[in-house]
């Protein structure tokens, strides 16, 4: 496991020591950085720091320490995204600030500090932040990019998943890790047979792995086999013999993962399948941009809301707004509301959709129809919380009895609350679902937005929606 004369296994403590401190670093990067910029920020405005300035850093470091300590990119990965950084840390910097407004609320004590220090530092710090964890997360890198530093690695088991991890292996040095080769007893004509998976020759059979082990000074093993086989529990005892670090990758390609990860449960490690994407800090993004923008968008939108109810009831008979069951957020009965465009308003077990040039769309409904202003009372849902702006298009109850029964993992699309707009409506499916498939296409694409998500791709869908409603009115009828 070593070279005889050690190099190997000092240079690797080395960087496991290096690693300790970024990793500790990190840590406290956000409340030293928070307590800096406080102090810059009273000298630049030339203000004395006082002992009511002592405490807001304090306090602010203190919160600094709780929120961005443990937040999901730590957790998950050495190497997060600039944009997963920028939009975690902007949230938790957003909580701190919140959290400091609302403690000197109830103490009493804003009147003590300057306004323009607090909004300076307020403003300032948060840039500062994102350079700081950027930083780190560089620095954290070169330290594991070392090529006399990297540990050699085997996979047991050739299967999709493990070729991916392979892949990763080999294509980001940042890991740490020197891919040698996988073990397995198959040739590679019938691996590929069997797992669809092109690799080169196997580097030893199952039998062979720990004598490979020491003699090619393999350090970590990930065990890619079927966990319950006898014959992966004996492999696991005999690697027991060896110094290797061991890591079993559950078989998960038959499972339709959305938002998966691991976690713990009081020392209990769990694999989370299928997950909402809106726990913890980014369902309080989602709700607060749902609320921001449907508020705005309320206000703007008022007179043209008041014209198209006129227009309504001068032009036909019955009710300004359609409401309507659908199933929201975990399958629970909401009502929806519409500005009514048919003479008709069906709520029943049997709904049937509009079609093109169905006689029942009244005139004025064909233009809201057309133009998709018939959705804007949809934004009073949004701030009742029962939808949102983007997310899975809500179905009426009958339909979603219907298709439940047709498609495979239907109901999976209510693991979050519906939207106005979704990724489905964005990218053509929009209107009459004409067929199955239609409705495959679009449930599709609802499972994909959930695996896919994040807070500018919400952005990203608001605005290729304005794009669609304005040029791209061929499917809204």
């Amino acid at each position: 496991m070593r070279k005889p004369d050690g190099t190997v296994q000092i240079a690797y403590s080395k960087t496991c020591l290096h690693l300790g401190v970024l990793e500790g670093l990190r840590q406290i990067l956000a409340p030293v950085l928070s307590t800096t910029m406080l102090v810059v920020s009273t000298r630049v405005m030339d203000v004395r720091f006082s002992e009511s300035y002592v405490a807001l850093a304090v306090v602010s470091a203190l919160l600094c320490a709780l929120l961005m300590r443990n937040s999901e990119w730590e957790r998950n990965s050495f190497f997060p995204s600039g944009l997963t950084i920028v939009s975690q840390t902007g949230l938790a910097w957003l909580a701190v600030g919140a959290a400091l407004l609302l403690i000197g609320y109830v103490t009493k004590t804003s009147d003590q500090f300057s306004r323009r220090v607090l909004v300076f530092w307020f403003v300032s710090t948060f840039p500062v932040l994102i350079a700081g964890f950027l930083g780190q997360r560089l620095c954290m890198r070169i330290a594991m990019m070392s090529k006399t530093t990297a540990r050699r690695a085997a996979i047991v088991g050739i299967n999709a998943m493990s070729a991916r991890l392979a892949q990763c292996i080999e294509t980001q040095p940042e890991l740490g890790l020197k891919f040698c080769g996988f073990v397995d007893d198959r040739e590679p004509a019938r691996i590929a047979d069997e797992e669809g998976v092109d690799c080169r020759a196997p580097l030893c059979t199952l039998d062979e792995l720990c004598g490979a082990v020491n003699r090619d000074r393999i350090e970590v093993v990930f065990v890619a086999l079927p966990y319950q086989l006898p014959r992966t529990e004996s492999l696991l005892q005999a690697l027991k013999d060896t110094t290797a670090s061991v890591y079993l990758i559950p078989n998960l390609s038959v499972v339709d993962l959305i938002q998966a990860r691991s976690d713990e449960i009081q020392g209990v490690p769990v694999i989370a399948l299928c997950e909402s994407p809106f726990q913890g800090l980014r369902g309080l993004s989602k709700r607060v941009t749902d609320i921001v923008f449907s508020t705005v968008l309320l206000l703007a939108a008022a007179p043209l809301m008041i014209a198209c109810a006129v227009a309504i009831k001068a032009t036909s008979p019955g009710t300004i707004l359609f409401r309507q069951d659908r199933y929201g957020l975990d399958g629970q009965k909401i009502v929806v509301y519409k500005f009514r465009t048919m003479t008709v308003c069906e709520n029943g077990e049997r709904i049937r959709q509009a079609r093109r040039n169905d006689a029942r769309v009244t005139p004025i409904g064909r233009i809201l129809r057309s133009t998709s202003l018939d959705e804007l009372p949809q934004l009073i849902n949004v701030l009742q919380g029962r939808m949102s702006l983007v997310g899975p298009r809500p179905h009426a109850v009958a339909h979603n009895e219907e298709y439940r029964r047709l498609i495979s993992g239907y109901m999976l699309r209510h693991k979050v609350v519906p939207g106005i707009t979704g990724l489905a409506q964005v990218n053509g499916c929009r209107g009459e679902t004409a067929s199955l498939d239609d409705m495959v296409r679009r449930v599709n694409y609802d499972i994909e937005y959930m695996r896919r998500w994040c807070w500018l791709l919400d952005i990203q869908i608001m605005l290729k929606t304005c794009f669609v409603v304005l040029f791209k009115r061929d499917r809204a009828y």
